[in-house]
């Protein structure tokens, strides 16, 4: 039984939201600090910013169970890819879910380095795009997953970008396997979930969800990703 199953709507709430907030925190301080620098190895960052998590918040880091800096062209790549040293026009991405395991919920941003247009601008679509899922979310209480994840399609679509993955969120605290996604399509925002998304879910309590928004940039071979909370922020 997970910890978000042992609690009450309310305290589980408020365990979602603590999670995001020290994501936020720590974002914030890896920025400040100028954690990502071009010449540092991707796992060096991740040491360091591990290093930070656990100087922030002590035993309540999780353990990164996976690596959570990516760099050009390992923001297209899923699951293992070679390791690389960050370069000074090097988009990265920082994904922090594995520090996040205790709250059970995601957290993700992308960073530009150096002042390429095509880079920032695509940086910059990610929000717009994450900003129109979110307006679209608060203006439909029957939303279903199919429909936003058609709206977040289409939004990308508007400016010029593809998505790149078959979803674009999940319930918190459920993430199955591969191979259980064809069975169980209403715990993704995905093209599958004919369910609302604002309802009760089987076991008791309110369905909280994490939106997971992936950007691909097919002609430089490069992608933004932006991961957060969806219902409770």
């Amino acid at each position: 039984m997970s910890t978000l199953d042992r609690m009450d709507a309310g305290l589980r709430a408020l365990h979602l939201l603590e999670g995001q907030r020290m994501a936020q925190r720590l974002f914030s301080r890896v920025i400040a600090t100028q954690v990502i620098r071009p010449g540092r190895s991707e796992e060096e960052v991740d040491n360091r910013i591990a290093l930070i998590a656990r100087e922030v918040f002590g035993a309540r880091a999780g353990r990164a169970g996976r690596r959570f800096v990516r760099s050009w062209p390992n923001t297209v790549v899923g699951g293992t890819c070679p390791e690389r040293v960050i370069g000074a026009q090097d988009l990265v991405v920082l994904d922090f879910e594995s520090l996040l395991a205790p709250y059970e919920t995601g957290f993700a941003r992308t960073v530009a380095l150096g002042d390429g247009p095509v880079r920032r601008r695509l940086v910059h679509d990610l929000a717009v795009v994450a900003a129109g899922a979110r307006e679209a979310f608060r203006a439909d209480d029957s939303l279903t997953g199919r429909e936003l994840y058609a709206e977040v399609r289409a939004l990308a679509a508007r400016v010029g970008r593809s998505l790149g993955a078959r979803h674009c969120g999940r319930l918190t605290g459920t993430a199955p396997a591969p191979r259980a996604r064809a069975t169980r399509p209403e715990v993704f925002i995905g093209p599958d979930n004919d369910r609302p998304l604002r309802r009760t879910l089987e076991e008791g309590g309110r369905a909280h969800w994490i939106l997971q928004v992936h950007l691909v940039d097919e002609h430089h071979g490069r992608a933004a990703v932006h991961t957060e909370l969806l219902d409770l922020a």
